[in-house]
């Protein structure tokens, strides 16, 4: 029982810290997002050269814009070849569907969406974006994450706590003696129950390393895999210094408090003192 109880922490702890890992990183990632200050203004292909400088000065001459740039159809190919791999690669030359960009930068995050708006309105534009409406998508995808996770979260560690309240149980049954003799021989109540506490919290405490060590190797060998691409899209994740250590703590601290729980429903129910 001991081990089915330690393997239940365990199991459960990886799930959830998996789960934290990623939304921690989710969040992460809206944020930056959202407060990116840049509008991504396509222009119409059949543009002229004319025309796309005209267009470079209206942009210019709006309200809280703080520097225009232009990004050929060619560098945004060779963006998105370096971050999803040369197979890309194919759609180089004529065969490019990608757009020519101007990158508007804004004075401040809140004026993107004005801008895109205005954007969007100027002639020869295909489509203007900002990083707003992506941080939206984001935090919806991440609040269905949140409600799944959490619900599946909390059902592993009901099961977590039932399999370390019996084992504690079953010591309790198997020292029946011995607590006896100890009321004879004027035990505290207080005395009694906090061998049966610690078990409990060790269990969890025990359950809870090997996650640790599970989620902050997983960490860092997808953090190094993939900071690159993310880099290359202007973003980052949360690096492993930053997240691991806080994350560490909270998984063993949540092993504690599961597995005195634990105990503490035992006591209560069969420990009659």
């Amino acid at each position: 029982m001991s081990v089915a109880a330690i393997v239940s922490v365990t199991v459960t702890l990886l799930l959830v810290g998996i789960f934290m890992a990623l939304i921690f990183n989710v969040n992460h990632v809206s944020r930056e997002v959202e407060n990116d200050v840049r509008v991504r203004v396509e222009i119409d292909q059949k543009t002229t050269a004319a025309q796309r400088a005209k267009l470079k000065r209206e942009l210019q001459d709006m309200d809280n814009v703080a520097q225009v740039s232009f990004s050929s159809r060619k560098q945004e190919l060779d963006k998105v070849v370096g971050s999803y791999g040369s197979a890309f690669s194919m759609f180089s030359g004529d065969s490019n569907p990608l757009n020519d960009v101007y990158v508007v930068k804004t004075k401040t995050p809140q004026a993107t969406q004005k801008v895109a708006q205005a954007a969007k309105k100027l002639n020869h534009v295909n489509d203007a974006v900002y990083g707003g409406a992506n941080a939206r998508n984001l935090f919806r995808a991440t609040d269905s994450l949140r409600q799944w996770g959490l619900g599946f979260s909390l059902m592993l560690l009901l099961v977590a706590v039932f399999l370390i309240s019996n084992t504690v149980r079953i010591t309790i049954l198997s020292r029946q003696t011995e607590i006896g003799i100890m009321r004879l021989v004027g035990a505290t109540n207080s005395y009694i129950r906090w061998p049966f506490l610690l078990e409990g919290a060790w269990t969890g405490l025990f359950g809870s390393i090997i996650p640790i060590a599970i989620v902050d190797i997983g960490y860092a060998v997808i953090y190094g895999a993939s900071a690159r691409g993310f880099a290359s899209a202007g973003y980052t994740l949360l690096s492993p210094g930053s997240l691991l250590i806080g994350l560490d703590f909270l998984l063993a601290g949540i092993g504690i408090v599961i597995g005195a729980v634990g105990a503490a429903i035992s006591m209560g129910r069969f420990l009659k003192i």
